[in-house]
């Protein structure tokens, strides 16, 4: 039987919460096995074995300050920092032809395109939410969607943290696209972010988001289709955050091999 070669995954932003979660994901599996990890060049973890800060016991790897130095030596990147970063990050690995398994939330307009720039060179992998339930509620939010049509009113809600600094939350964005898309309509023309004040009545085809913040809520999600005497509530609750992390490391194994292009984690889960 032929011995399985181990991807070798580099995790940049390490030191963060989901870093850290990466790293003891990829520390436990057998498939995979960590090359390096980096952080920005002032955070005080540089220089500090990343087994450590993980927790996972000494790993004999120290925590750098240059991305394209991580990006060097990896078959595949995961990536939970910031849009700014990310986009940077997309062009190393585009130079480098690395696999880059994004699942950082709060894109522009300029991140995306560097994004897809950079999918035109390697297999670049993007979503919202890694997780596997997730990635379920989108598919039967489009289909939902679909099979419903404007007859029933579709409202998003979701709650996080009290730490989180984007909302609606990237997930949140996502099962309105799903379900926009079931419609066969642009989110962006029917998106309705926010209600305050005397606004008047609810726009037919309207996409409703509403978010909560507090405590430490990794992540709520419900999608609402209400209509005239009866309501449909589609949600999903996660309650550790090892889920995402599991997820983008099975992406990045999937990525292997893959051509150049931008894929999500329904291709990931063949799931159209």
């Amino acid at each position: 039987m032929e011995a399985v070669v181990e991807m070798r995954v580099g995790v940049v932003g390490c030191a963060g919460r989901m870093g850290r979660m990466l790293v003891r994901e990829l520390v436990d599996r057998e498939d995979c096995v960590l090359a390096g990890g980096t952080e920005r060049p002032e955070s005080p973890a540089i220089g500090r074995d990343i087994g450590e800060l993980a927790g996972t016991g000494f790993l004999d790897l120290k925590v750098g300050d240059d991305p394209a130095l991580l990006f060097a030596d990896c078959e595949a990147v995961l990536d939970f920092t910031s849009p700014e970063a990310t986009a940077a990050h997309a062009g190393l690995a585009a130079q480098g032809v690395v696999a880059h398994i994004i699942g950082t939330t709060g894109l522009g307009k300029a991140e995306d395109e560097a994004i897809k720039r950079a999918a035109r060179h390697t297999a670049i992998v993007r979503a919202a939410n890694m997780s596997l339930g997730i990635n379920v509620l989108l598919a039967l939010t489009e289909q939902v969607a679909r099979t419903l049509g404007d007859d029933y009113d579709i409202e998003i809600l979701e709650m996080h943290h009290r730490d989180k600094v984007d909302a609606p939350s990237g997930t949140a964005l996502a099962l309105g696209q799903a379900a926009a898309e079931g419609r066969g309509v642009a989110l962006d023309k029917v998106a309705r972010n926010s209600r305050e004040g005397h606004i008047g009545a609810r726009r037919r085809g309207d996409i409703g988001f509403a978010a909560l913040r507090g405590g430490d809520v990794v992540g709520d999600h419900t999608v609402i289709f209400a209509g005239d005497g009866e309501r449909i509530e589609l949600t999903h609750l996660c309650a550790s955050r090892q889920l995402f992390a599991r997820g983008a490391v099975r992406a990045a194994l999937w990525s292997r091999g893959k051509p150049p292009g931008l894929y999500g984690m329904r291709d990931v889960l063949g799931l159209g």
